[in-house]
């Protein structure tokens, strides 16, 4: 019985996508609608793993994807859009922290919105 319980904790894995940088269209300033600029996005995934994994090359695709083609105007929009994008494709994910930083908006800071989301699985 000890061995399951051990078993079962060591199958939660977390996925951890760091300062995965790209340029797209968002905002809601004139320029930022017509001007592509840099943003980070930074995501933690967290599954249990038993035989199938989750690739994170096809989710840091799947996210650049996404952003590039959605021209999102607020990045809480993008958040919201993105989460249940992820979850689509990779049903597995149990919980998801997405991070959207634009660290070019404002000269002296970068600027970035976060959520956390749980799904029932």
């Amino acid at each position: 019985m000890l061995s399951r319980v051990k078993r079962k904790e060591l199958s939660k894995l977390q996925i951890f996508i760091e300062a995965l940088t790209f340029e797209c269209v968002i905002g809601i300033l004139d320029f930022e609608r017509t001007t592509p600029q840099k943003v980070i996005i930074d995501l933690t995934i967290e599954y249990n793993y038993e035989k199938d994994f989750i690739n994170y090359a096809e989710v840091a695709q799947l996210i650049e994807k996404t952003m590039k083609e959605e021209k999102f105007l607020l990045i809480e929009d993008a958040l919201n859009f993105l989460s249940q994008r992820v979850k689509e494709n990779f049903y597995k994910i149990d919980t998801l922290f997405l991070k959207i930083t634009k660290p070019s908006i404002m000269p002296n800071c970068r600027v970035s919105v976060a959520q956390n989301y749980t799904f029932n699985s």
